[in-house]
């Protein structure tokens, strides 16, 4: 079977067979296929499009690509399962929402990534916490998943290894956002994970890649029926990114504040709520919850007993962390500049009406938070706190965000940019987007 007419069959629109799909996958995975025959084929997949079936057969060869992890769910005395978000500014979700899981019974073996653009990334946040490996080997990531209920690390080159080559290429050849090739790569990863269930957390908003809700459902849509072909049931929730979820943005800071609502300090609010929302649903697909009121339930225990808390704490130290973080904070580095960034004087007297999330993304990425370029390493100190939410109203005493910065360069740069993302108004505007926008299903 050759490759360039499995090409020339996507190009002219013909629906690729099984065979075909494992034949260019494995041929990916051997070097066989060149990048520009992988460029090719993501090409003529936006012209094409990808069926549900070939995107089925698709994920399932990539993930076999690899190292597929195996998990005995009687012999563990739970379900696995986990979560996957399309990112966002402040969303600080995993860090909350496994211990909470494996506080409930389930075991959540997490492979998670890197911030992209002004999105922050899970990967990066773990490596602002002093002796965290985020590349373990197999037998310390197992461990700590079986003793601890959860584990998160960074994908290896034993995982899915043709994902890596052909996003690469989509990366470079204006191919990223084919629906069919982003859910490949998404769930092949999940897949290779062992799990038994998954929620998606799907952002919509002008700080999430995808800012119109059509897209979003028709990415949901596919997530969840490919998933569920898969094997693996897969739901989505679509949710709020008109303003940042967390009250913090930066890689240190957000695990401050994860550690804050996990010790049961902060009760309500975007991430919260959100976090509570993708527990309950999590729980109820994987049978760890017989309905959405005993989830609710469950999850209100776990945190204000101090259940969750104790799972993240193990978990950390299992994972070469310091055994005493969540009781002490302080062992997360600090910038030596915390300063407010206030509101320009005509606009003091009115209301915050609309947030322009992404470039507040980008302020963080200004201080050296977040990455311009592949491998530039990252300050995980820096940041910003304390954001004004919509609805507000602007004053001399009432700051925009406090900044976190290394110097005062960077601060003036991420001021400048935050103060020009607020927009105020003299009208109030009484409604608010829902944080929870919508529950999809295969």
């Amino acid at each position: 079977m050759l490759i360039p007419e499995i090409i020339r069959n996507k190009r002219d629109g013909h629906a690729l067979s099984t065979a075909e799909i494992q034949r260019f996958v494995q041929g990916v995975t051997d070097e066989e296929v060149t990048d520009a025959q992988i460029a090719a084929f993501t090409m003529a997949s936006i012209f094409q499009d990808i069926s549900y079936r070939e995107c089925t057969d698709l994920t399932l060869a990539i993930r076999d690509s690899g190292k597929v992890l195996k998990w005995d769910a009687d012999r563990l005395g739970g379900p696995v399962l986990d979560k996957h978000s399309t990112g966002g500014v402040g969303d600080t979700v995993s860090l909350i929402l496994a211990p909470i899981l494996a506080a409930c019974g389930g075991f959540v073996p997490m492979i998670a990534g890197r911030g992209l653009a002004h999105t922050g990334g899970t990967i990066d946040k773990l490596e602002s916490i002093p002796g965290y490996d985020t590349s373990p080997d197999e037998s310390t990531f197992r461990n700590a998943v079986q003793e601890c209920g959860f584990a998160i690390a960074g994908q290896t080159e034993d995982f899915t290894p043709a994902d890596r080559r052909m996003y690469a290429t989509r990366d470079v050849t204006a191919t990223v956002e084919q629906c069919g090739l982003i859910t490949a790569s998404i769930l092949s990863k999940k897949l290779a994970a062992g799990l038994d269930s998954l929620i998606m957390d799907i952002k919509v908003g002008n700080g999430a890649f995808m800012k119109d809700v059509t897209v979003a459902r028709e990415l949901s849509d596919s997530l969840c029926s490919v998933g569920t072909q898969a094997g693996m049931p897969t739901e989505a929730l679509l949710t709020d990114m008109n303003e940042p979820l967390a009250n913090s943005a930066g890689n240190g800071l957000e695990v401050r504040e994860a550690m804050c609502l996990l010790r049961g300090e902060v009760k309500g609010g975007r991430l919260y709520d959100v976090t509570k929302a993708l527990a309950i649903q999590n729980g109820c697909l994987s049978g760890l919850f017989s309905s959405e009121r005993e989830g609710d339930e469950f999850v209100t225990r776990v945190l204000s007993n101090g259940a969750a808390a104790e799972h993240f704490a193990q978990s950390i130290a299992a994972m070469g962390g310091p055994i005493d973080l969540l009781t002490n904070a302080m062992r997360i580095s600090s910038a030596p500049i915390i300063r407010p960034v206030m509101p320009a004087e005509e606009d003091w007297g009115k209301a915050l009406v609309e947030v322009d999330t992404r470039q507040l993304g980008l302020a963080v990425v200004d201080l050296g938070g977040g990455r311009t370029h592949s491998g530039q390493s990252i300050d995980h100190s820096v940041g910003c706190t304390n954001w004004m939410r919509r609805g507000s109203l602007a004053d001399s005493q009432v700051p925009l965000a406090y900044i976190h910065a290394r110097n005062q360069v960077d601060f003036d740069r991420a001021a400048r940019r935050i103060q020009q993302a607020f927009l105020f108004s003299e009208k109030l505007q009484t409604s608010q987007d829902a944080i929870v926008i919508e529950h999809r299903t295969a």
